[in-house]
């Protein structure tokens, strides 16, 4: 109980600072409630050295959000932290005011280069929405989360601001590696690992195709680590190396394995050690590089009998095969100048063609002539428009559209003029129709929840479907009823 009083009261503290009083300048309280904060782990670090930032919406105010610029973060390696569904307001308190708070993005950055690397700002468009307080003297406070829409407040009472919001550049600076003790085995890593290797199997012939297994994990700049580098036995043929990652990387740093499978033959028969394999890292946790190793592996190979098994053809078909597109690629603009001249040819004939079969334009005096009559065409679907905004991937359009054909729905069949269509009157109109409690409660219910998403700065896209669905259920719960 002591926990939804308190969620309670600041959302109601939040709230207030929708309501734009008399005399009160818009600007300040625009700068005063709403403002993009980035946060960053740290601010000075090691190549390679992974650093989480993440760029925040702080808001008490009522605005539709969409970012205009991303930073580049040009010179790091940048994991996105954030999926779609990931969008969700928390609330915080900074400098005593509590506020409700949007991650715009995460990311896990990891420098490439030494030097001072600016994280660039942010860029958010928003579009701010106060209601005049003199409109509010004769609403319920309790009413007025659900009345606070374009179309349920009239156009004079709502005051509507566009303001540019940017984050302020961090500065990060990024340590080079040190060059005192770095083995000659290093290759980049940074981090923390271990490493392990074995054989699929420590007996063939030289009719066999034999792998090796190298294991490197840990945590660190594992998506930039690369196969380490050693040196095979005299008489082996070693094919390029295949690559298997598990990986978490929504962990700080990233954390998981890089396997390489190296395949190989042999012609001569006997026994053969694969010297130990070292791999180097530097650890910026102990500010010192270290180097790892396996154990030695022997295996022994014995005499075939000349027939090659399926596998080493299938590896010596592929090694061809990279060979010859080697080659291609040597010589690749010999392929591309003829080719990208025959697009651009083509590319010409289509819009020669396409400029031919466009419709001549009719202006509207020459409609009427058509039909007689100036004619509108009929949306046979209530909710057409929200059905087309769907497919678009845009959440905050298509919010604005379900909710404007939905209530246009509901005042046409409740008959209720564009200026009343607010809550309390759609409450009342289904209770005088003759609605089921639940089924006016459903409507209600289906109403608050699209407002939730036109409030908050970023919308929901992984509920839009549902909400379609649930508006969808209201359009048949009035066409079985008697309207």
């Amino acid at each position: 109980l002591c926990c939804a009083t308190t969620k309670s009261v600041t959302y109601v503290m939040l709230f207030i600072n929708y309501i734009l009083k008399k005399g009160e300048n818009i600007n300040d309280k625009i700068n005063r409630n709403i403002f993009i904060r980035v946060d960053a782990s740290k601010t000075s670090c090691y190549v390679g050295e992974p650093i989480l930032v993440t760029y925040k919406l702080y808001t008490r105010l009522k605005s539709e959000s969409n970012i205009t610029k991303n930073p580049s973060f040009n010179g790091f390696s940048v994991i996105d932290m954030l999926r779609s569904n990931d969008v969700y307001a928390l609330v915080e308190k900074y400098n005593g005011r509590e506020y409700n708070v949007y991650s715009l993005r995460q990311t896990q950055l990891y420098p490439l280069q030494p030097g001072n690397a600016a994280l660039e700002s942010v860029s958010v468009e928003n579009d701010i929405h106060f209601v005049k307080e003199d409109y509010l003297k004769n609403s319920r406070a309790d009413d007025l989360f659900g009345n606070f829409s374009s179309i349920a407040i009239p156009p004079d009472a709502l005051v509507s601001e566009k303001v540019t919001l940017q984050s302020k550049p961090v500065l990060i600076n990024v340590k080079p590696l040190p060059e005192q003790g770095k083995p000659a085995s290093f290759n980049g890593a940074v981090g923390n690992f271990s490493i392990h290797a074995a054989m699929e199997k420590d007996s063939l012939t030289t009719d066999d195709a034999g792998k090796l297994f190298i294991t490197i994990e840990g945590e660190g700049n594992l998506t930039l680590v690369n196969a380490p580098e050693f040196e095979w036995p005299a008489g082996i043929e070693v094919f390029e190396p295949k690559m298997k990652e598990l990986l978490d990387k929504r962990s700080v740093p990233v954390s998981g394995s890089k396997t390489f499978e190296y395949s190989f033959t042999i012609n001569k028969k006997g026994n053969y050690i694969l010297q130990p394999v070292e791999y180097s890292f530097f650890d910026p946790a102990a500010i010192q590089y270290k180097t790892i190793t396996t154990e030695p592996i022997t295996f022994s190979v014995a005499k075939g009998s000349g027939k090659k098994t399926k596998a080493v053809e299938i590896l010596q078909d592929q090694s061809a095969k990279e060979n010859f597109f080697d080659s291609i690629f040597k010589n690749r603009w010999l392929l591309i100048a003829p080719l990208a001249l025959l697009i651009f040819a083509g590319l010409f004939v289509w819009m020669r063609w396409d400029k031919k079969r466009q419709p001549v334009p009719i202006n509207d005096e020459q409609k009427k002539t058509n039909t007689g009559i100036d004619r509108t065409p009929e949306i046979k679907e209530p909710l057409s428009g929200s059905q087309a905004m769907l497919q678009h991937n845009n959440p905050r359009e298509f919010y604005g559209m379900l909710d404007k054909e939905l209530k246009i729905f509901l005042g046409e069949k409740l008959q209720l003029p564009a200026e009343q269509l607010n809550r309390r009157s759609i409450a009342s109109a289904l209770y005088n129709a003759g609605f089921a409690d639940e089924d006016s409660l459903g409507v209600l219910q289906l109403l608050d929840d699209i407002a939730v998403q036109l409030y908050t700065p970023v919308a929901d896209e992984s509920k839009a479907p549902y909400f379609y669905k649930k508006a969808e259920a209201v359009i048949h719960l009035f066409n079985r009823s008697k309207f």
